[in-house]
């Protein structure tokens, strides 16, 4: 039986309100979600209902029944992990985009998702400072970015001694080694997994206090290691410190051995757009592969990734496919021909919307902005008292931890967790918890559009007064 034909006025101006209701609330609103998970099961976990219900009813209940459950991501007040928030185009456009439901694949299922793409790509290169030769692929995330990477670099590598992975795959085939810091995200290690490469093919080389490879160490681990097709994974913008490889010194290095060079740069990438911050990755033109999120500093909804590849005939040996039920474009580019996905969504659309909103101008205000914010918080609640700041911002990210006036570093730990916790109970500000270098801290990060001086400020107060009430409990 046919479903009734909705009555959408009523049902997305119905929308409208709760999405209004919702942006118009980032300010008073507790920046935390406040519900527990069984509170949230409670009101979410209904019986499977036998009839339907009219959508506007369904989406009632569900604005109420998440109430409680939602993180204010998109609050200028909201510094824990790298998440940012949603510049008003982008949000607009990722509307359209479930309106106009697209499967962005192949250029013949939506036209104007792939000139899109096509366009949105170039404009990346340009600002990130990437070549413009290099291929590029909208992905979810910098997971997926990773991974379509690491593929086109496993392809490169095996085919220069004659292995053809796509055909023959791992068995039998050259080791690969991936040289990574010890400090790498996790979502690398995810990528090495799923590639069939195996934990066991990741060398940790040594790093200085920040996190980044030591010049010397690599080339020790270069000239002693096995005569291996090497993957090395470099760092722009490591997630606690915010730290950058040396990249100038590195890559020519690398280049002799030679090593296929991958560049981390999930939210760090987007200092090449700023003149001020350009410097941290002078040398990165000349590696094989980028990542970066624009779910992160470029401020679009999740979920979207982006990946540069050097190569691009080794990144479309490793994605491509061809069937006789396939329309190919012969004027156009296919997008499943450079991504692992086959179904996907016209991620497009959002950060089209978002580079023309903001222009390059506006893109170096919200990174140069983002920067000067984190700045302000580390260096006002590093003033308060009994705080130690750990890591200073090189970007957009610091580190503080919250000690006591007696006490050891497991006491010293668990009263920087206690901190966060009274922090983000306050509703008034958001941050998380991470460990460096074996010991507690609290991550600082702004990367939201949105985070004013006043932000700022009322997040610092925040702090102060948690502080101030739990030394007088004391």
């Amino acid at each position: 039986m046919a479903l009734a034909n909705p009555d959408y006025r009523a049902l997305l101006g119905s929308t409208l309100e709760h999405a209004l209701s919702f942006l118009n609330q980032m300010d008073t609103a507790p920046v935390g979600a406040a519900k527990t998970a069984s509170e949230l099961r409670k009101a979410l976990a209904k019986a499977l209902p036998e009839t339907g219900m009219r959508s506007e009813q369904v989406i009632e209940e569900l604005t109420c029944d998440t109430n409680g459950g939602i993180h204010g991501s998109a609050s200028g007040r909201f510094f824990a992990w790298v998440v940012g928030g949603a510049l008003p185009s982008a949000v607009a456009a990722d509307w359209l985009t479930s309106t106009w439901n697209q499967n962005a694949a192949l250029y013949c299922g939506s036209p104007a998702a792939a000139i899109v793409e096509e366009v949105v790509g170039d404009w990346l290169k340009q600002l990130l400072q990437i070549p413009p030769h290099a291929s590029f692929a909208l992905v979810t995330g910098s997971q997926m970015a990773h991974a379509t990477c690491m593929a086109a670099a496993r392809n490169a590598l095996l085919s220069r001694l004659g292995w053809d992975v796509e055909e023959q795959g791992l068995f039998g085939a050259p080791r690969i080694r991936i040289l990574v810091s010890g400090k790498q995200h996790g979502s690398i290690e995810r990528a090495v997994r799923l590639l069939g490469f195996g934990k066991g093919s990741m060398v940790a080389v040594a790093t200085d206090p920040l996190g980044r490879i030591r010049v010397d160490e690599l080339h020790q681990v270069l000239r002693s290691g096995p005569a291996a097709p090497t993957i090395l994974c470099l760092q722009a913008g490591d997630i606690n410190t915010g730290a950058f490889d040396d990249f100038a010194a590195i890559l020519p290095l690398a280049k002799l051995y030679p090593a296929w060079i991958h560049v981390d740069g999930a939210f760090g990438l987007w200092a090449a757009a700023s003149p001020r911050y350009r410097h941290l990755l002078a040398g990165a033109e000349q590696a094989d592969s980028w990542v970066t999120d624009g779910h992160k500093w470029l401020n679009v909804p999740y979920d979207c990734g982006y990946a540069f590849i050097a190569d691009p005939v080794a990144h479309q040996a490793a994605m491509t496919l061809h069937a006789a039920y396939l329309t190919h474009a012969s004027d156009a580019r296919d997008q499943m021909n450079f991504t692992p996905e086959w179904s996907r969504r016209g991620r497009g659309f959002p950060t089209y919307a978002a580079l023309r909103q903001l222009g390059r101008e506006g893109v170096v205000k919200l990174i140069d902005g983002c920067c000067e914010h984190a700045r302000a918080l580390v260096k006002g609640i590093g003033g308060l008292p009994g705080v130690e700041v750990v890591s200073e911002p090189i970007i957009n990210q610091g580190l503080v931890r919250f000690v006591l006036p007696a006490g050891d570093e497991a006491a010293h730990d668990r009263r920087t967790d206690e901190v966060i916790a009274s922090v983000n109970a306050t509703g008034e500000a958001y941050f998380s918890g991470t460990t460096w270098q074996g010991r507690r801290a609290m991550r600082i990060s702004v990367c939201n559009w949105r985070t004013s001086d006043e932000d700022v400020e009322r997040a610092v107060k925040s702090v102060a007064s948690v502080l101030e009430s739990s030394l007088q409990i004391r």
